[in-house]
């Protein structure tokens, strides 16, 4: 017996107004980016924000209360993604090394103003203590990545700095470091540090 749902039923209206709830805070965080990306973070206010996603401003403020909310929300939403994709490497050790470089240096190459954003959003966590979490939790999966690597805390903060550097000189450097360079500089600290030099 199959199962229907009127418009009047509570169950399908929650969830209706559910899904119309994701698509909204979606559309409001790719405009936070796009402004980001355009402007830089001091220019995101809930009236450019509304502007860019081409919502009332009140639309804003009813989904992210203060600037804060929305721009920890949109940088939990990049991180999601980042995260993910470390998480996912594949297995084999060299394999997964070369991945996480094309991570670092390739995500540049697809679009800068885009990673410009993002870089953006973790530096200006130094003056934003909400966004503090999210930059911790990309340290927590990059140190639980590298621990394979190199089992010493000490010598994985270092190789996390490298590649915390290697995401801004990607950023900034025209040409960027290309994928092969970022590999080829992490494989010497890993083996420097990891004493099979």
């Amino acid at each position: 017996m199959s199962i229907t749902h009127s418009a009047e039923d509570p169950e399908y209206i929650s969830d209706g107004r559910r899904r119309k709830g994701r698509q909204r805070r979606r559309l409001l965080l790719e405009a936070t980016m796009a402004v980001i990306a355009r402007d830089g973070v001091a220019a995101v206010t809930q009236r450019r924000v509304a502007a860019q996603a081409k919502v009332p401003p009140s639309t804003v403020t009813y989904y992210y209360a203060t600037i804060d909310d929305l721009l920890v929300a949109t940088l939990t939403q990049v991180n999601d993604a980042y995260v993910w994709v470390v998480e996912n490497l594949p297995r084999d050790p060299d394999v997964a090394l070369r991945g996480f470089a094309a991570l670092i240096a390739e995500g540049v190459d697809h679009d800068r103003a885009h990673a410009l954003a993002e870089m953006e959003l973790f530096l200006i966590a130094a003056r934003r203590p909400t966004l503090r979490e999210q930059v911790m939790r990309w340290n927590d999966a990059v140190d639980a990545f590298l621990t394979p690597y190199l089992p010493d805390p000490a010598a994985r903060a270092g190789v996390i700095a490298a590649s915390d550097g290697y995401f801004l000189r990607c950023c900034v450097l025209d040409p960027p470091p290309s994928a092969e360079e970022v590999y080829q500089a992490l494989r010497r600290l890993i083996d420097r540090e990891g004493g099979t030099d």
